[in-house]
């Protein structure tokens, strides 16, 4: 049987310099989380605001927490103080109750814009009138304590190559699409966050700088 070392090292081979690894841990036991760490890795991403904050005070202060699930505007100030990245801001709602925690927990905030890309109807995320919209608003209505870095976005649960590909290449053309009409003098918007360990290597041939990876090293979850 394949140790998450091993499985992390195999990983790594194939990912380029510029594709960074969240390492998806929900579920995990924090045991699991510190082999992963012994292994360099500290980027984590978990899924629910209750897990994460039962998993950060029991881990080393380096690591860069990513909030990769749907987020309540009530749960935003619990991470506020620490957590490095949220994955999934999906509304106005959502980014100003973001800065004004940021704002009291005296940090500017990274975001990512999360699009809808997959047919399945209970993924969350944005759509690119919407994210127009919204980031018109943003151009007049300024959010000082956050800084949008890039898109995410979460493929159907699908072998089926083509159907990936479409849709991480629509999440890519979002991506252009609002760099070029809203961030152009933005060094900071250049992430773009998709694929996982299904379906990470196509991710990355179309663009992926960002992948987010917890089966492939740990196996499968036990879910309760």
């Amino acid at each position: 049987m394949m140790t998450v070392k091993a499985n992390i090292q195999e990983i790594r081979k194939q990912l380029p310099p510029h594709v960074k690894m969240v390492v998806v841990t929900k579920t995990m036991p924090v045991e699991k989380l510190r082999e992963a760490y012994d292994c360099g890795e500290r980027i984590f991403g978990e899924n629910k605001v209750q897990e994460l904050l039962a998993k950060q005070p029991q881990l080393p202060t380096d690591i860069q927490w990513h909030l990769i699930g749907h987020l309540q505007t009530n749960k935003v100030k619990h991470i506020a103080s620490f957590v490095g990245m949220i994955e999934s801001a999906d509304s106005l709602k959502l980014l100003q109750e973001i800065d004004k925690q940021a704002c009291k927990a005296g940090r500017k905030q990274d975001v990512l814009l999360q699009f809808h890309i997959a047919e399945e109807e209970t993924k969350f995320g944005l759509d690119l009138d919407e994210a127009r919209v919204l980031l018109h608003h943003l151009s007049l209505n300024p959010l000082p304590n956050i800084s949008i870095c890039g898109v995410m976005g979460m493929a159907t649960y699908t072998n089926d190559v083509q159907q990936l590909t479409k849709e991480f290449r629509h999440l890519r053309l979002i991506f252009d699409t609002l760099k070029s009409d809203f961030f152009a003098g933005s060094d900071s918007f250049k992430e773009i966050s998709m694929g996982m360990s299904g379906d990470y290597a196509l991710a990355i041939s179309e663009g992926a700088t960002m992948v987010r990876i917890g089966t492939k090293i740990f196996g499968e979850r036990n879910y309760p």
